[in-house]
C-alpha cells in the first residue's frame, strides 16, 4: 500500500522492548535504525507525493529498506 509506515515498531510489535533496549544500548543497532526510519521516511513521501522519481529509484530505496530491516530484524533475534 502507497504511504504505509514501515517503522519497525509498527512492523514488530511485540518487539517494541527489545527495539527500545537495543537502540539505547548499541549504538551501531541506534545507527541502522536511524538510517532506516530516514529511508522510510523518505520512500513514504515520495510514494505518497508522487513526485517524479525512476522506477528503478525507487525500487533501489526499498530494497535497502529491505536490507536494513533484515539486519535490524537478526540483531533482534539473536
Amino acid at each position: 500500500m502507497l504511504g504505509e509506515s514501515h517503522d519497525l515498531l509498527h512492523e514488530f510489535p511485540d518487539l517494541h522492548t527489545r527495539i527500545a533496549v537495543l537502540r539505547a544500548r548499541d549504538p551501531g543497532f541506534a545507527r541502522l535504525m536511524d538510517e532506516y526510519d530516514e529511508l522510510d521516511v523518505r520512500v513514504r513521501q515520495l510514494e505518497e507525493l508522487g513526485a517524479p522519481v525512476a522506477d528503478d529509484t525507487l525500487e533501489v530505496l526499498k530494497k535497502r529498506r529491505l536490507q536494513l530491516k533484515d539486519q535490524l530484524y537478526a540483531q533482534l533475534r539473536a
